[in-house]
């Protein structure tokens, strides 16, 4: 059977390579500052994720990572900044060239944000809906496909999200996130929740998907686990800006008052050792 996938614009081809390092970034922040009232949650932020890495985004509660995401997504405005994806100022697009761009990421959001009215399959089935001219029995194929290749049984595709564990619960929203093939994923907290054997299952799933599918990750996470298990790349947000980026042994090796409380407090202790 051949496998849809969603269509790439071509309007909206990649950049040339020009010989340098830019052609491995496929996000780029930079100056991104964010607020509410008079109340700024970012500013300044500069951020740049590479292409197939595996990125996780740390910070305090309340610090604004998931505000960042959001912002990327388009969710939320920013008040200054340029926010590149793929090459191309999110800016300067056309309502059109947005739709094209945005089928080439997904999202898997903190708690899931399955429709709780439609079963998995159907859920999964959103963003076909939405960008692809395919048949019924097709995108019923495809949505199976991709509860498989989350490690869903075939029987779940027919039950409510109601009906699902948590871990079930984000590998159906993981699912629906890996829809329509994308290049890059964004995941909020997504071990949030589950037990430990859960959130370990869960992150070699990331990690396998990430080398199975060539995909590049931007993982907001709180889970020290997940940070020294999988991630490549950890960027640190503090002071309303990214503080510091780098591998798991640069977090330990910090002297930032923060980072060293973060990293090296009762629940990093181990891996300091």
């Amino acid at each position: 059977m051949a496998v849809a996938s969603a269509p790439e614009a071509p309007s909206l081809s990649e950049p040339q390579d020009g010989g340098g390092s830019e052609h491995d970034i496929i996000l780029k922040a930079r100056g991104v500052t964010v607020g509410f009232g008079d109340t700024l949650i970012l500013k300044d932020l500069d951020l740049d994720v590479y292409r197939g890495e595996i990125l996780g985004f740390v910070g305090g509660s309340g610090t604004g990572k998931s505000v960042l995401m959001r912002t990327i997504l388009r969710l939320m405005p920013k008040r200054a900044g340029t926010i590149e994806v793929f090459g191309h100022d999110l800016d300067r697009l056309s309502v059109n060239e947005l739709s094209d761009l945005e089928q080439r990421w997904g999202v898997l959001f903190q708690m899931g944000a399955l429709f709780s009215s439609l079963t998995v399959k159907q859920n999964v089935q959103v963003p076909m809906r939405e960008h692809l001219d395919l048949s019924q029995r097709l995108m019923d194929e495809l949505a199976l496909l991709k509860l498989e290749l989350v490690g869903l049984p075939r029987e779940s595709a027919e039950k409510f999200p109601s009906e699902l564990s948590g871990g079930m619960v984000k590998r159906a929203s993981l699912a629906r996130a890996l829809a329509l093939d994308p290049q890059l994923v964004f995941l909020d907290e997504p071990t949030s929740g589950l037990d430990p054997i859960g959130a370990g299952d869960f992150d070699i799933l990331i990690r396998n998907l990430r080398d199975t599918l060539g995909l590049t990750v931007y993982m907001v996470t709180h889970d020290l686990d997940s940070l020294h298990t999988v991630c490549d790349r950890i960027a640190v947000l503090a002071e309303k800006r990214v503080l510091l980026t780098g591998t798991m042994d640069d977090m330990l090796q910090s002297d930032h008052p923060w980072v060293r409380s973060y990293f090296h407090g009762v629940r990093g202790s181990r891996l300091a050792g």
